[in-house]
C-alpha cells in the first residue's frame, strides 16, 4: 500500500490499458453482467493516442465478441485481397510461392486496419454498455491487500524534476477492484512488477522481443493496390539479426511500411532504426513510395516468445492479458486476435468467479482457458518457428519452420517443443568482436534521421516531470556499456532518446526522456540490464492518429 494518503473507487473490475484486450474483456464483462461496475484506464491521451500495430487483422476474436461488427460500423473495410512474400537481395527480389505454405499463413479472410482506430470504436461499444474509460490515466503503481492485487494508483501529476511533490502535486487516486486486468501491451512497468513478484516465468522460457517501426505514406494513386499485402525477408539485415518488413495497401491512397528487427541480435552496432531507413532504397519499395509522402511514424516492442514464453497469467486478484502476456504468433505476425480472445476468456472466467460469491481469488479457469483453447492452440502450431530462425538462420528456418508447421496442423511435431535460448539483453556481444556498420545518410526524401521521424509521432512529455527512464546505477552507461558494447542504446532506440556527448572531455550519458514514444526497447535490450522503463505522467507520449 502506499504511503501518500489517497481517495479510493471501488469497481467490481479494474482494467489498465484501452487496447484490443483490455476492451473486450470490458465488453464482454458488460455483456454478460450489465451492473457490473467496470472502469478501463488508459495512459494515453486519447483511447488509440498508444496504439501502433501493423495491422492485418485477423477477425476472430472480434467475431466471438461482436458477431454483427460488420453492421455496427466496425473500421474494418480493406479485406486482403493478395498475398505477397519476397526474398530481397540487395537489388532484386524472389517471390516465394504461396502454394507451399501452411493454410494458417494464408490471409485471406483478414483485414487490413488501423488498430488505433479500432480501438477508438471499441471504446465506443464499451460506454454505450456503461464501461467507465478514463484516458490520460496512467496507472503508476500497484495496491495489494496482504498477497492478493487490490487495484492500482492512477492519476499522479506534477511531481518535480528529482520526484518530489511540486507545487500543482495531484497524488491521484486508488482505483480498486474484485479484479484487476493488466492489459499495458509489451513490456509493461506493472506486468513486469507481478511477473517478478509471483514468479510467474517460473519455469518457462525467457521471453523475446523485436522492435517493430512502422510509417504511414501516402503514395500516388496510380502504384496503390488497396488490400495488398507485402512481406519480406533478407536485405537489408542479412545475417546480422532476424526480421523482415510488410508493406500493406490501406485505404485512401496509404500505404503501412513497416521493419521488423528481432532484439537478440549479437552486433551492438546495429542500428534498427536505420535498417529501416535503408530498406526504403531498395527497387521494390523505393518504386512505390517515389512521388509520395511519409505522414506517421512510430514504433513499439513486438512479444516473439510465443508459446513457451507465455508466464502463468494469473495471481491473487489479476490477471495478464494480450501483449503483457506476449500472445503474438510470429509467423502469422498478429497478436490482436489474440488480445481480443484473452480479455473474452479473462472476463468470463471473473463473472463465473463473482457469480459464485467469489473474489480476489486466482482466476484458475482463466489460465486453463488460455492454454487449451484457441490461443493455445493458435500459438502452440508454430512454436518452434522463432527458436528455429534463432538457431539456424533466415534459410533453413523457413523450409524447417514450414514443414513444422504442417506436421502440427495434423497434430505432431518431430521436433517436439524447442527452448529459447538466453534473453535478448544477454545475446548481445561485446563491441570489440564486430564490426561497426556504415550507413548511409538519410537523403530526406525517402528515409530520414530519427528527430525528424519523431515529430510525425506528435510525441509529447512535458519537461518538468521527473525522467520515466530510470537507471539503476547512473555510472553503468559510460563504465560498463561504453567501453564493452560502444553503449548500444545509442542505435537500438527508435526515436534519439539516448546520447554520448562529450563534456569536458569526457563522455556523458544523455537521456533526451522527451522523445521517447513508449517502444520499451531499451528496458529489453541494455545488456547491462540497468534501464526500467516506467510511465509518465498521464497523456503524455505519443499522439498516434491512426496507426
Amino acid at each position: 500500500m502506499s504511503e501518500i494518503e489517497r481517495e479510493a473507487m471501488e469497481y467490481d473490475v479494474v482494467i489498465v490499458g484501452a487496447g484490443p484486450a483490455g476492451l473486450s474483456a470490458a465488453i464482454r464483462l458488460k455483456q454478460l453482467d450489465a451492473d457490473l461496475n467496470v472502469v478501463v484506464l488508459e495512459k494515453g491521451s486519447e483511447v488509440g493516442a498508444h496504439i501502433l500495430s501493423g495491422a492485418v487483422l485477423d477477425p476472430s476474436g472480434l467475431t466471438r465478441l461482436m458477431p454483427d461488427w460488420k453492421d455496427r460500423g466496425a473500421p474494418l473495410n480493406v479485406p486482403v485481397t493478395h498475398d505477397n512474400f519476397l526474398m530481397l537481395g540487395e537489388a532484386g527480389k524472389i517471390r516465394v510461392p504461396n502454394w507451399p505454405m501452411p493454410p494458417l499463413m494464408n490471409n485471406h479472410g483478414n483485414y487490413i486496419v488501423s488498430m488505433g482506430n479500432v480501438c477508438r470504436w471499441m471504446a465506443e461499444q464499451a460506454e454505450a454498455l456503461g464501461v467507465e474509460i478514463f484516458p490520460g490515466m496512467a496507472a503508476s503503481e500497484l495496491v495489494y491487500d496482504g498477497d492478493r492485487v487490490k487495484g492500482v494508483v492512477a492519476g499522479e501529476f506534477g511531481k518535480n524534476p528529482d520526484g518530489t511533490p511540486g507545487p500543482s502535486y495531484e497524488p491521484g487516486m486508488e482505483l480498486h477492484g474484485k479484479y484487476v486486468f493488466i492489459a499495458e501491451g509489451v513490456r509493461g512497468s506493472l506486468a513486469k512488477q507481478l511477473i517478478a513478484k509471483y514468479d510467474l516465468s517460473k519455469g518457462k522460457c525467457p521471453q523475446k522481443f523485436g522492435i517493430g517501426m512502422k510509417e504511414i505514406w501516402e503514395i500516388d494513386p496510380a502504384k496503390h493496390r488497396e488490400g495488398t499485402v507485402t512481406h519480406t525477408m533478407g536485405w537489408p539485415l542479412g545475417s546480422n539479426a532476424g526480421g523482415g518488413s510488410f508493406v500493406y495497401h490501406f485505404e485512401n491512397n496509404q500505404v503501412l511500411i513497416g521493419f521488423v528487427v528481432h532484439l537478440n541480435y549479437a552486433n551492438p552496432h546495429l542500428y534498427p532504426y536505420m535498417e529501416f531507413q535503408r530498406l526504403k532504397h531498395h527497387p521494390v519499395i523505393a518504386d512505390l513510395l517515389q512521388g509520395g509522402k511519409r505522414v506517421a511514424y512510430g514504433a513499439r516492442a513486438i512479444s516473439e516468445g510465443g508459446y513457451q514464453s507465455i508466464p502463468k497469467v494469473t495471481m491473487p486478484g489479476a490477471v495478464l492479458l494480450g501483449c503483457s502476456a506476449g500472445l503474438v504468433n510470429v509467423p502469422r505476425i498478429k497478436g490482436n486476435h489474440n488480445a481480443m480472445h484473452s480479455g473474452i476468456e479473462a472476463a468470463e472466467a471473473a463473472h463465473a468467479a463473482l457469480q459464485a460469491g467469489r473474489e480476489g481469488d486466482e482466476l484458475t479457469a482463466y489460465e486453463e482457458t488460455l492454454r487449451g483453447g484457441v490461443i493455445g492452440k493458435d500459438l502452440k502450431k508454430v512454436r518452434n518457428v522463432k527458436p528455429m530462425w534463432s538457431k539456424w538462420g533466415l534459410v533453413p528456418s523457413l523450409a524447417l519452420g514450414g514443414f513444422d508447421m504442417w506436421t502440427n496442423t495434423l497434430g505432431f511435431s518431430l521436433f517436439g517443443t524447442m527452448r529459447h535460448g538466453k534473453n535478448d539483453a544477454k545475446a548481445t556481444g561485446e563491441a570489440a568482436k564486430f564490426k561497426p556498420i556504415d550507413y548511409p545518410r538519410p537523403d530526406g526524401v525517402l528515409s530520414f534521421d530519427r528527430l525528424t521521424n519523431v515529430s510525425f509521432s506528435a510525441t509529447n512529455h512535458e519537461e518538468s516531470q521527473p525522467c520515466h527512464l530510470k537507471l539503476t546505477d547512473p555510472n553503468v552507461p559510460i563504465a560498463v556499456n561504453l567501453p564493452r558494447f560502444d553503449e548500444p542504446a545509442q542505435r537500438y532506440c527508435p526515436a534519439g532518446v539516448y546520447e554520448v556527448v562529450e563534456k569536458d572531455g569526457k563522455p556523458e550519458f544523455v537521456i533526451n526522456f522527451q522523445n521517447c514514444v513508449h517502444c520499451k526497447t531499451c528496458d529489453i535490450k541494455d545488456p547491462s540490464q540497468n534501464i526500467t522503463w516506467t510511465t509518465p505522467q498521464g497523456g503524455d507520449g505519443p499522439n498516434y492518429p491512426n496507426m
